[in-house]
């Protein structure tokens, strides 16, 4: 009697890895050990970076706010306090987005944060 080699399950998954493999360079496409190894860290890297692409994003938006702020006299972190203090909720991402496209609705923004700023200060 042959002995139990569990080769049909070892060649799904060493073919299974093969093919995560495809389009990597030289043995990492061709050669299992080394296509195992490339694939583990291409993964832990996507896991990461799926992270790290949310911060990523609002760091960009956080600097076209800033920009914008900058070149209408404001600094962003006083720009994101006087919208506190006015109420406006709007998000980062939103904001970026109406500093790219919507410039004239992006300095009534600022004004607004301007006059919330003066109007806590006066009373305080």
């Amino acid at each position: 009697m042959p002995r139990a080699t569990n080769a049909p399950a070892s060649r799904k998954r060493r073919k299974r890895v093969i093919k995560q493999a495809k389009g990597y360079w030289g043995n990492r496409s061709r050669l299992f050990r080394y296509a195992h190894e490339a694939v583990n860290h291409g993964l832990q890297y996507s896991y990461r970076d799926r992270r790290n692409k949310k911060r990523t994003w609002r760091s960009l938006w956080i600097v076209r706010i800033n920009a914008m702020c900058r070149a209408n006299g404001m600094n962003y972190s006083r720009f994101m306090n006087g919208l506190k203090k006015a109420g406006i909720e709007l998000d980062r991402k939103q904001l970026s987005e109406m500093a790219i496209h919507d410039e004239t609705a992006f300095v009534a923004l600022i004004h607004k944060a301007k006059e919330a700023i003066n109007a806590s200060s006066q009373s305080a």
